[in-house]
């Protein structure tokens, strides 16, 4: 589940709402129910969908009679809930050597799609692509219904933030 939300971009309550028909591991992609009854299909990286088969494999074996239509199950058989994933995301930062120094350091579940959305755009000014016209896609994709707010991602890092004022001088220099 932590792996899907880095690599779709998901936020915690739409990974955890996944039903077993939501996830198509067949064509590789999501059916996500967001925010304010909001659905959107989300397509997958044939990396993503494969860890997620073999999850459902490894799950179905566990339990085969599992008792809940949720994806995502708990050692119990049940869904998982945000209380169980901010129990256990902390631990799993620490064992991985991700723990930061200071005041709110130690990333957070929510960071995952952050993260999604920050590298898709670094990506993006990389190969040198008009952003701005592919700005309604990752909108799309992180299912925001007004793009301007994932405008905010744009001001999001100082490197993100870097290539954007470069783009400007670029586009200003041209234009004098």
């Amino acid at each position: 589940m932590i792996g899907l939300m880095a690599a779709g971009g998901l936020r915690l309550g739409e990974a955890l709402g996944l039903d077993r028909q939501d996830v198509d591991l067949k064509d590789g992609a999501l059916h996500v129910r967001g925010k304010q009854a909001n659905q959107r299909e989300v397509p997958l990286h044939d990396s993503t969908t494969e860890a997620l088969r073999k999850y459902a494999r490894l799950r179905d074996r566990r339990w085969p009679a599992a008792n809940t239509a949720a994806f995502f199950v708990s050692r119990l058989g049940v869904r998982l809930t945000v209380a169980a994933v901010h129990n256990t995301f902390p631990r799993l930062i620490r064992q991985v050597g991700l723990e930061g120094h200071g005041q709110r350091a130690r990333p957070r579940p929510h960071d995952l799609r952050h993260t999604f959305a920050v590298c898709t755009l670094l990506d993006w000014h990389e190969a040198d692509a008009q952003v701005d016209r592919e700005l309604p896609l990752l909108s799309t994709y992180l299912g925001h219904r007004d793009p301007s707010n994932t405008y905010w991602y744009l001001q999001a890092t100082p490197q993100l933030l870097a290539l954007v004022a470069q783009r400007l001088d670029g586009v200003l220099g041209e234009q004098s």
